[in-house]
């Protein structure tokens, strides 16, 4: 039989760069598999997540707005998508491996939890041992999705995990979803903040706009643009000085006036509230989880079972799981959900 993959292998071995990781390289999976006739190991993880639930879950979980009234509203979805249409356009001006830099874009968030950085934030401060949402990615990969993980190869696993925070991730693919993930979040965070009326384009730093483009997809072409000519030909991926310069200011000025800001997003008191009124409830009635997080509990306790259960809720779902706890039954109707 005609064996497609290997003639995709020598392809990659002919054009790309010395610098990427090739197929045929790859440090293999935890449990070892049959390699498949028509896809190679990066093919498949790409496949693997994108089929996977917990992907399908980020169509209903907020980026950065809650409850947007708006159809244009960034979700961790479309997020992850734009992440992963930036990152394959750098891979590939750089020829580096477009499929494990997809890989990396579209699992990365996968463990991310309902209501963007506000759940995350939450579960971080109840949880004993903290909660980090690569991490979380990290964990639906290898154990939470469909019960026994994934099984993905070592190089998406170590970009998933690395793709923020002080980690770094081990080959030029993870290092470009790396920069891809600012590259996209400062941008349309900007976009919706703008569409949301908490910004103006008068208030964006003027030397930014200068430096970067007057629009948004100026801005990401800039970007783009500066990463794929500095990093041609070398053993690293980054920005030229100044755009990396003026790229941080404007992430530095997102974060003074949209991400620290305190009701700057509505409804983050609520959701707050929401998420920990959740987390004490299953803390003092863990029967009430399903048998798999029940599972959890008795392997590794009752905190890590409620983390990987909330973390896994979409927006909606975490509202009418607290809905059908806290709310009497006399209450409910379709007016009041």
């Amino acid at each position: 039989m005609l064996k497609i993959r290997e003639t995709t292998e020598d392809i990659e071995k002919k054009i790309l760069s010395p610098y990427a990781v090739l197929s045929t390289d790859s440090a293999g999976r935890i449990r070892p598999e049959d390699k498949c006739d028509i896809r190679t190991d990066f093919q498949r993880d790409r496949d693997r997540i994108i089929h996977c639930k917990a992907f399908r879950r980020l169509k209903h979980k907020t980026q950065v707005f809650i409850s947007p009234e708006g159809d244009h509203y960034r979700t961790r979805l479309t997020h992850t998508l734009e992440v992963s249409q930036i990152a394959r356009t750098i891979a590939r001006g750089l020829r580096l491996n477009e499929d494990l830099t997809e890989a990396i874009a579209l699992g990365h968030d996968l463990g991310h939890t309902p209501f963007g950085h506000t759940g995350e934030y939450v579960l971080n401060r109840l949880s004993p041992a903290g909660f980090k949402h690569n991490e979380q990615s990290l964990r639906v990969v290898d154990k939470l999705e469909g019960g026994a993980g994934l099984n993905l190869t070592f190089e998406v696993r170590d970009g998933i995990l690395n793709h923020t925070g002080s980690g770094k991730p081990s080959t030029l693919e993870g290092r470009v979803v790396q920069l891809s993930d600012r590259i996209a979040y400062i941008n349309h965070d900007i976009d919706d903040a703008l569409r949301a009326g908490i910004l103006t384009q008068q208030e964006i730093p003027r030397d930014c706009l200068e430096v970067l483009g007057e629009t948004h997809s100026k801005r990401i072409n800039t970007m783009v643009t500066d990463v794929i000519l500095y990093s041609l030909d070398r053993p690293e991926v980054s920005m030229s000085d100044e755009i990396g310069l003026y790229t941080d200011k404007l992430r530095g000025f997102m974060f003074d006036r949209v991400y620290n800001i305190y009701g700057a997003r509505p409804d983050e008191d609520r959701v707050e509230r929401i998420i920990e009124s959740l987390y004490k409830y299953f803390k003092e009635h863990p029967g009430d989880l399903s048998e798999e997080y029940r599972e959890i509990c008795e392997q590794e306790g009752t905190d890590r079972a409620i983390c990987d259960y909330i973390a896994g809720m979409t927006d909606n779902y975490t509202v009418k799981c607290f809905f059908d706890i806290f709310v009497p039954r006399g209450w409910r109707s379709s007016e009041n959900f």
